[in-house]
């Protein structure tokens, strides 16, 4: 169980926004990884996976959205924080819909997004914790 920092996932195909939030929140503290892609999101995931997630709604390929129903299905307790660059809340209210942590618009103030990722890690958290405890009463209860 991860009680320390958030591991966090960024996911966004333009690199050069993508590159300076990978360096503004690791100079924070903040354990990141990036990818350009849905797909290289997910394939990350696959080989460890991340506390929350940071996405871009619009993407080539695998947008956000689609990203985000794929998370949802495989990894539940995963956090996930959508970016739009876009006035776009037809697609924020189906990424909320769709489970969501919350969204924010382009182009993002680094310190609310920081807030974001603190909160949604203390929901990661929380959630691990009824795990556990479940976890542990079920133990009790066969031996």
């Amino acid at each position: 169980m991860n009680q320390g920092r958030p591991t966090v996932l960024f996911v966004d195909d333009e690199i050069d926004f993508l590159n300076t939030l990978l360096k503004r929140m690791s100079k924070r503290g903040i354990d990141v990884r990036g990818a350009g892609s849905g797909e290289e999101g997910l394939r990350l995931m696959q080989k460890s996976k991340s506390d929350i997630i940071v996405m871009d709604v619009r993407m080539p390929g695998m947008d956000g959205i689609e990203t985000l129903r794929e998370i949802k299905r495989q990894w539940p307790l995963t956090e996930v924080i959508m970016l739009t660059g876009h006035a776009s809340l037809e697609a924020a209210r189906e990424g909320m819909e769709l489970g969501a942590f919350d969204y924010l618009m382009k182009p993002v103030d680094i310190d609310e997004l920081l807030y974001k990722i603190e909160d949604a890690f203390g929901k990661v958290l929380i959630q691990q914790k009824k795990i556990k405890r479940l976890e542990e009463a079920a133990e009790s209860k066969h031996t």
